[in-house]
């Protein structure tokens, strides 16, 4: 049986340097926007219903904030593994039993 594991491209240092440069470059943008995403919520949210509680604007600005950021980790995450060859790197030997199922 062969190995499962492959050599990953980001076991390489410079290539793994550049791949997650690329990572948290996206996670700075994406902060940016949620950012102006929060501003923009709260301002539509004060000329809709006013200042009703403090709480309020804690609570929805955290959901906002927390939702976009943990969206924009995950999908980095998904870019990072696909494009830089790391899910090719996972051989789960599947390839060896298709033959067998299709009998």
């Amino acid at each position: 049986m062969a190995n499962p594991v492959r050599p990953s491209p980001l076991d390489d240092p410079d290539y793994a340097e550049f791949a997650w440069s690329r990572y948290f470059r996206i996670m700075r943008w994406m902060g940016l926007l949620t950012l102006a995403v929060m501003a923009a919520a709260a301002s539509y949210l004060y000329e809709a219903v006013g200042f009703v509680s403090i709480h309020l604007y804690i609570a929805a600005m955290l959901g906002i904030g927390f939702t976009m950021m943990l969206m924009a980790a995950l999908m980095g995450l998904v870019f990072l593994s696909s494009g830089t060859g790391h899910d090719e790197a996972v051989d789960n030997g599947l390839e060896d039993h298709v033959d067998e199922w299709w009998k």
